[in-house]
């Protein structure tokens, strides 16, 4: 009989891209061992599986130099199961990654050949350098024309790069980690504090990067985000691209460290078990660096060295890929029910800005064109909570390339083509965007909704209408064989777009 994991047929199901091999990333590092099984090597990745093990592999390798034998059996049990996942799916490649407290271990060649032995891969075991690299990748990857500082916080160290152009120069490693400053600081995040102000005052993050932005990267800084969001009620629970002007950040992180507590500041009670007594100390590092460096703001950056690395691999045709558009338009492969019809709906909402005078700038037109590939994903939900469906797989789907405006922007737009525009689902995300940008879903929510009662999502229509502006009235001009689609539901759908645009009134005529 065979195993589970050792079935002949393919186990893949048809919601996954055909043909996609999955690529995994191992991460070994000095608080976490975790393993992120990707569909495929693309510009946008898409989380197949992702689990971590809390090892604390770096707790005492500052004072005694060696991995604790009990978090190695820890992180090798963990690693045995990771390997298991990716005989389960079929990953075609593996690539193995330790960072600090591996390559500061005096027994780490041991602990890398009982990895290697696991996993039939090889360990790569970043130097400080390499580990600033692929952080500073990462945020490039996820953040289009980032520019400025990228710190990474791991348990063993800390990692700074600075972004210029879409490439990182100045990376350079400090023994900051969370782990290793619970260490260093006997348990006090106020000593710790201390600690990283004295070891960043003799460099020149001040002159580099006063008034820049700073990319934070790591699981303690984003729990630290995590946190924020709670504690000043915003309504979008996504770390990727979070903002926050660099003197609130401050502020908060000095709160936290003045508690004086690890278990017990403002927001512990949303932190994880695992990440709980750590924040401080990823406070402590936050607001010093952000200090030092005289920083403007801070975004959070979801994606780090994993997917840096992969990113890395990548041609340089491949890397300059949209990921916003080429995620969206595997989310209408896999979830529409025709994606023939959403580059239908692209030229039909661009023919009707062209006839109605509507200008569209680069921007607003990527996020057009990303609306009408995720326009129908929500098809299979009830009538009742298409809208909301939808809005969910956007506001905290895996898309990059995006921020939280712009998220806003696309789930509104997809609320008012299900629900309508006096949507609550719509309305409840205004407040992250700016009025102009929510005059802009309304407008292209209302389009959609004249576009699918005449489609039933189906290709081959749009094509053959088109819109005519006529003084202080819009047209809609359908071809003669379809004169059967004038109808009062269709003109009443008609009616609500011409309101949102502006216009005197809307008619429906033949051609």
């Amino acid at each position: 009989m065979n195993k589970f994991w050792g079935v002949d047929a393919d186990p893949t199901a048809q919601g996954r891209i055909k043909g996609a091999k999955p690529v995994a990333v191992l991460d070994i590092g000095s608080n976490s061992v975790r393993l992120v099984v990707y569909e495929r090597h693309a510009r946008a990745l898409t989380p197949l599986y992702n689990e971590k093990s809390a090892c604390a592999l770096g707790r005492g390798v500052g004072q005694t130099g060696r991995l604790a034998d009990a978090n190695v059996a820890q992180a090798l049990n963990a690693i045995k199961r990771f390997a298991l996942v990716c005989r389960m799916m079929r990953v075609g490649k593996v690539f193995v990654l330790a960072t600090s407290a591996v390559r500061d271990a005096a027994n780490r060649e041991e602990f890398v050949g009982a990895v290697e032995s696991v996993m039939g891969s090889k360990v790569q075991v970043l130097t400080g350098e390499q580990e600033a690299h692929y952080a500073a990748l990462g945020a490039v990857a996820g953040i289009l024309g980032f520019s400025g500082f990228v710190g990474d916080l791991g348990g063993g160290s800390l990692e700074l790069s600075r972004i210029t152009n879409g490439a990182d120069t100045d990376g350079c490693s400090f023994e900051l980690g969370v782990i290793r400053l619970q260490d260093d600081s006997g348990g006090s995040a106020e000593r710790a504090a201390a600690m990283v102000r004295e070891r960043l005052a003799g460099t020149s993050l001040k002159d580099l990067a006063k008034g820049a932005s700073f990319a934070a990267i790591g699981g303690t800084w984003r729990s630290l985000a995590k946190i924020h969001q709670v504690m000043t009620k915003y309504p979008l629970h996504m770390v990727q691209h979070y903002v926050v002007p660099a003197e609130d950040m401050i502020a908060f992180c000095n709160e936290i460290v003045a508690a004086g507590s690890l278990k017990s500041y403002p927001g512990s009670a949303h932190a994880s078990s695992s990440r709980r007594e750590l924040v401080p100390f990823g406070a402590a590092v936050m607001a010093e660096v952000l200090k030092a460096g005289q920083f403007r703001d801070v975004v959070f950056s979801a994606l780090g060295v994993r997917e840096g690395y992969l990113y890395g691999m990548l041609d340089a045709r491949e890397q300059s890929i949209d990921p916003l558009i080429q995620g969206a338009e595997e989310l209408s492969v896999l979830r529409s029910r025709s994606p023939a019809h959403a580059g239908d709906l692209i030229g039909f909402t661009s023919q009707f800005l062209e006839a109605s005078g509507i200008a569209e700038s680069d921007e607003q037109g990527r996020l057009r064109l990303v609306a009408c590939l995720l326009s129908d994903i929500g098809w299979r939900a009830h009538p009742d909570y298409r809208g909301a469906q939808s809005v969910d797989s956007i506001a905290y789907g895996s898309l990059s390339g995006i921020d939280h405006p712009a998220r806003t922007f696309l789930a509104q737009t997809i609320a008012i083509r299900y629900d309508g525009l006096k949507s609550k689902t719509a309305a409840a995300l205004v407040d992250l965007g700016t009025p102009a940008q929510t005059e802009r879903a309304r407008l292209l929510g209302a389009l959609f909704r004249v576009a699918y009662p005449m489609t039933a999502a189906m290709p081959g229509i749009l094509p053959r209408i088109r819109f005519e502006l006529d003084g202080g009235t819009i047209k809609l001009v359908l071809p003669a064989d379809l004169t059967f689609l004038n109808g009062e539901h269709l003109q009443n759908r008609f009616d609500s777009l011409a309101g949102v645009a502006g216009f005197k009134s809307a008619e429906i005529v033949v051609a």
